[in-house]
């Protein structure tokens, strides 16, 4: 049976370079056991299969770009192929090699993309691939792309209506590592009363791991002010999040200046990092490549060959395991698990990314996080390891279940492609039941991950945000791609502002670092910094929460939280036990104080003594 492809979506169409996947190379899919995974496969193997393209107006084709099928499991690739264009999907003119048909040469494995341009460039609607010919032990399968530039149509107001444009005067092109730390330099000499460029560590080669910081204060941890990060390029190849964190630092900082009353609200309440690129060994070797020759897979693992996104350690099992055995909190707390020695040690298989930035979660007590990743559309919430064991697919909800619901449809809802119903879905899978958010468990289980880790060791609410099809989309397509995440960046980030927040003090008003805060009805708590300010995600509602610290008496107090931002204050002031201020007098004198059971016994046996 003859595949045709479906009409690409007119949101891919761009003023430069048109490229139309199809499945995209850059899009390959999750689940290898998925029959058409990662490929377009004919029904049949002979001569007359091919797949064809509308890219819904007059196209100047120029060339294209095939793979095999992305399978673990199977060999599958086309070795030759014709091309095709017709203006009215039944006349065809094949492209010529002189006086006869141009047979393409294709692909000698699966991976490698083979580029192959047209002897001259091809003007028509339609354009049709047709394999001639194939790998010998497989089936004919294929990933490729057209490369093209969309003629102009002022009389067709569909596409006029659909073409999108922006106003923001930002640098849309993709960034070296030099180029980037460029970008960098000329915000921060914009904006320098409201950023600062660090690093959190090094790469493997060596590379700087930089962050930028936004911020009234930059450089200071302001008591009362939540911590907010955002994380790309994890995956090296995914190179959309981090050119749309090079681009979110350029606005903010150009909407500061203009005073864009948003903004400056943002900033001044907000200490706000940005971590554009997590894995820049990775992307220099898919930024060789380019958007067109990088491949799924180049440049995905660092330098050393680790995935970082499931690179942490697995504190799930631990807490599972000792709910199991009913030992919470006894011998494992709900919250600040502690990191496995054998994760510690120097021998362990850990990318020295991922200790910067545990290193960095560890220092900066953070409130909400995302980080962005690629070839999908949908925000994925924690946890994201099933909890069955051997179970691929699984809804496993953490105890604020309801708050990563809220927080994933916060950006999905204000995205402008995520919650539309009518759009091309990037693979097999459609996440409209949900809105465009998905339980990272029920998509597909993953251990280690940042999400769960982040959850189960520090303080901070860790979503992974998808942020587009393409992984590596062309530079044409970068002012779209901005237009559609713009708005979700920023209400993302105000989401932090959600809940409760406050002070933990002593009777003399001194704040107490590490009391723990409690929610009634949700097993899992959080813990003041180290001036004893705290934030708490919540929704909407009413809520029993206890602050208690060790030496001190707890207090519950009822936090009600409204529907409007900004979060509930709620302070709690703590007095020490009895048994803390009898130790701080001893210890004063110098004496230490008597554990008056021990004396007890003591001193009958001292009567049994004088009795005999």
């Amino acid at each position: 049976m003859n595949q045709e492809a479906g009409p690409p979506s007119p949101d891919s169409e761009s003023a430069g370079t048109l490229i139309l996947d199809f499945p995209a190379t850059r899009t390959a899919g999750i689940n290898e056991n998925d029959f058409y995974d990662g490929a377009w496969c004919a029904g049949r193997n002979d001569l007359h299969q091919w797949i064809e393209v509308d890219a819904r107006r007059l196209t100047k084709f120029t060339g294209v770009i095939t793979q095999g099928r992305n399978s673990l499991w199977l060999s599958d690739w086309v070795t030759s192929y014709k091309v095709m264009v017709s203006n009215d999907s039944h006349t065809w003119v094949t492209v010529k090699n002189g006086s006869g048909d141009m047979i393409f040469e294709g692909n000698s494995e699966k991976e490698i993309p083979v580029l192959n341009e047209l002897p001259v460039p091809m003007v028509a609607r339609y354009i049709r691939i047709n394999p001639r010919s194939w790998f010998d032990n497989g089936s004919i399968c294929m990933r490729m792309e057209i490369l093209g530039c969309p003629l102009p149509d002022p009389n067709n107001y569909y596409h006029r209506r659909n073409e999108m444009t922006t106003t923001d005067d930002l640098d849309f092109k993709h960034h070296s590592y030099k180029e980037m730390r460029q970008l960098m330099k000329v915000v921060n000499e914009m904006c320098s009363n409201i950023t600062r460029i660090y690093n959190i560590g090094k790469s493997h080669q060596g590379l700087k791991l930089y962050a930028v910081e936004i911020s009234d204060h930059p450089g200071e941890h302001e008591v009362g002010e939540p911590e907010f990060h955002y994380i790309a390029g994890a995956h090296g190849n995914e190179v959309l999040g981090r050119e749309l964190m090079l681009l979110l630092m350029q606005f903010l900082c150009q909407e500061y200046l203009a005073r864009n009353s948003r903004i400056v609200r943002l900033v001044e309440e907000t200490r706000i990092h940005i971590i554009p690129s997590l894995n820049p060994d990775g992307y220099e070797k898919a930024y060789e490549g380019g958007s067109e020759l990088g491949g799924w897979s180049l440049g995905r693992w660092t330098h050393d060959g680790i995935d970082i996104n499931n690179n942490f350690p697995d504190l799930n099992t631990l807490l599972w395991g000792a709910e199991d055995r009913q030992n919470i909190p006894r011998k494992v707390p709900n919250h600040y698990i502690a990191i496995p020695e054998w994760f510690l040690s120097e021998n362990a298989t850990v990318a020295v990314e991922t200790r910067a930035v545990i290193a960095w979660m560890e220092k900066i007590p953070f409130v909400l996080g995302g980080n962005l990743q690629g070839g999908e559309l949908v925000v994925a919430y924690p946890y994201d390891m099933a909890r069955s064991t051997w179970q691929m697919q699984e809804h496993t909800p953490t105890p604020d279940d309801h708050v990563f619901r809220w927080l994933a449809y916060a950006y999905a809802s204000t995205h402008r492609l995520m919650t539309d119903a009518r759009r091309r879905v990037c693979h097999t899978e459609d996440f409209q039941k949900e809105d465009g958010t998905v339980n990272g468990a029920s998509w597909h289980t993953v251990a280690g991950s940042l999400n769960d880790f982040s959850y189960l060791h520090t303080n901070c609410f860790e979503l992974s945000i998808y942020v587009g099809c393409d992984k590596y989309p062309h530079e044409s397509e970068l002012p779209e791609e901005w237009e559609n995440n713009r708005e979700s960046l920023i209400v993302f980030m105000e989401q932090v502002h959600r809940g409760i927040k406050g002070l933990v003090r002593d009777l003399h008003g001194k704040g107490i670092p590490n009391a723990v805060i409690s929610v009634e009805g949700v097993n899992h708590d959080i813990r003041t910094a180290s001036d004893g300010d705290y934030w708490r995600l919540l929704n909407p509602g009413e809520y029993m929460v206890t602050a208690k610290a060790e030496g001190f008496t707890s207090s519950t107090k009822n936090c009600i939280v409204g529907y409007d931002m900004g979060a509930t204050q709620c302070d709690f002031t703590l007095s020490k036990t009895n048994l803390a201020r009898i130790r701080e007098i001893m210890e004063k004198f110098g004496k230490q104080p008597v554990s008056l059971p021990a004396r007890r016994l003591k001193l009958r046996g001292r009567k049994r003594r004088q009795r005999g």
